[in-house]
């Protein structure tokens, strides 16, 4: 796929990045207080997955692009397993423990029900 070819894919995203963008700004200058910016700007990208573009913009710079996404995604992944890990040690101290370990075998189910899926979806090509 060529570079212009996915600046054309993604040109909704970016054209909401810029419009997010631009909204954020004047919220700022007109000193609207900046919890409900941040309040807002989540919902808006969770239903909008609209910074995804600016994601896919920086994924497109060669070389270095891709590092940059890598180091920018991992510390998150960290950040939800130690957070996953802390709710873990409260929940054994108020004893919850068959709940946790219920919830964990759903989870290892999910995920396990996740790889066995890709492989076959790769296994058995739909063409």
């Amino acid at each position: 796929m060529k570079k212009v070819s996915r600046l054309l894919a993604y040109k909704k995203k970016f054209l909401g990045w810029l419009v997010a963008s631009g909204l954020i700004a004047i919220a700022i200058f007109y000193g609207i207080d900046k919890k409900i910016i941040v309040f807002t700007t989540f919902i808006v990208t969770i239903f909008t997955e609209i910074f995804v573009g600016i994601s896919a913009l920086i994924a497109m710079i060669p070389f270095i692009g891709p590092l940059i996404i890598k180091v920018i995604s991992f510390p998150i992944f960290w950040i939800l397993n130690a957070l996953g890990t802390l709710v873990s040690g409260l929940a054994i101290k108020k004893g919850y423990t068959t709940k946790l370990a219920k919830g964990r075998i759903i989870t290892l189910a999910l995920l396990i029900g996740i790889i066995i899926g890709y492989i076959m979806g790769h296994l058995i090509p739909l063409k």
